[in-house]
């Protein structure tokens, strides 16, 4: 059984690793309060983790989720989709309640 709190889907990943590689950075991946359902996922680049930062490696890429993000990510999985409108990373949040039609927003019970 996989006790990973977060995963990363192999495309995910690849991805990750293809714009990450160039300053040695990781994916940062926080939840915020607001958008229009009440949540909303953060990605940026950081080349820095805290001390308190879960680090998640899959393939050549890593992530670092703070821990109170973490919470509402637990069992969540991060992929990238590439279609036709437009590239985006999508979390498969089994916390998430609900979402807003933009796909980055979403709300907890």
């Amino acid at each position: 059984m996989d006790q990973t709190p977060f995963r990363l889907t192999d495309r995910a990943a690849r991805r990750i690793a293809e714009i990450a590689a160039p300053d040695s950075a990781a994916l940062r991946v926080a939840v915020l309060a607001g958008g229009c359902s009440g949540f909303q996922y953060r990605f940026e680049l950081d080349r820095t983790a805290t001390p308190e930062d879960v680090v998640v490696e899959h393939a050549g890429a890593r992530v670092l989720i703070d821990p109170a993000s973490l919470d509402l990510l637990a069992g969540a999985e991060l992929d990238y989709t590439d279609e036709l409108m437009g590239s985006h990373f999508a979390v498969r949040n089994p916390n998430a309640r609900s979402a807003c039609g933009c796909g980055t927003s979403f709300s907890v019970d």
